[in-house]
């Protein structure tokens, strides 16, 4: 939805106090980000380097391979004033799909594109929780937004993770009107996403825009009823990426203070 400025400015000054509460609730001093030069992790760190201070951010770069803009994540770091690291991820891709090759038998008839697709996210995300329990009180921040969740657009254990999540109430508009109103240049907050596999867009994959999504989600309106039809599958059949895994209850009490109340009505 459009924001005014009072909103942005609201909303951007929630927004720093939330990071602060969190990070003090997890017991985290410095954020940890993948950054990859796209709107929603570009954001994500402008927020952090809000509410922590540049000193307090790192950024971790983990293309795939080669990746075209990856100077933009660079640019970014370095007009944020935030340290970065920089690590190709290809070696270790390359050797899960090589060791599942080699296993391949009746189980395993090939390697799906939905593998070599969901592979780089979840590699990311174990080498960002590596470096981060590698960094005296660093924590990983998720930094995907509602958008996507809402129609499970993303990787169980991989883009799904992290500490807290900023973005994970905001749509895509609205992300890149965060970062336009906290001044990152339009190269950052602008851009296509694509699916990192086939060059297509993430459009093209949905079948759909975000500008109809993002109505959908903020105003319950979508004209045409076979996309509202195929976003609310899409929603349904995802939501187990969002939720605590389901436990079996074998009604058996649980007499010690459960502080986030995970067990309670199991």
């Amino acid at each position: 939805m459009k924001l005014t400025n009072d909103n942005l400015k609201e909303l951007s000054l929630k927004l720093n106090n939330w990071i602060k509460e969190k990070m003090i609730e997890i017991g985290g001093k410095k954020a940890v980000i993948g950054v990859s030069g796209g709107k929603d992790s570009s954001v994500t760190a402008a927020l952090c380097v809000d509410a922590l201070g540049p000193e307090n951010v790192i950024g971790i770069l983990m293309p795939d391979g080669v990746q075209n803009d990856i100077q933009d994540a660079i640019d970014l770091c370095n007009i944020l004033g935030i340290s970065y690291i920089e690590a190709n991820i290809s070696t270790i891709t390359s050797a899960f799909l090589d060791l599942i090759s080699n296993i391949q038998k009746d189980q395993i008839k090939n390697i799906t594109n939905q593998t070599k697709y969901n592979l780089p996210p979840r590699v990311r995300m174990t080498l960002l929780y590596a470096i981060s329990q590698s960094i005296d009180d660093a924590r990983v921040i998720n930094t995907s937004n509602l958008s996507e969740d809402w129609i499970g657009y993303a990787t169980v254990y991989g883009d799904t993770a992290g500490a807290f999540s900023p973005l994970g109430m905001l749509t895509s508009d609205e992300v890149i009107q965060i970062g336009k109103y906290l001044g990152l240049p339009e190269r950052f907050v602008i851009k296509n996403p694509s699916d990192g596999l086939t060059g297509r867009t993430d459009e093209d994959v949905f079948g759909f825009s975000y500008a109809v999504l993002n109505r959908y989600i903020r105003e319950g309106i979508c004209e045409d009823k076979a996309i509202k039809a195929k976003i609310d599958n899409m929603h349904k059949f995802s939501r187990h990426k969002f939720l605590p895994i389901k436990m079996f209850n074998p009604i058996l009490p649980i007499a010690a203070e459960d502080i986030e109340e995970i067990y309670k009505g199991v």
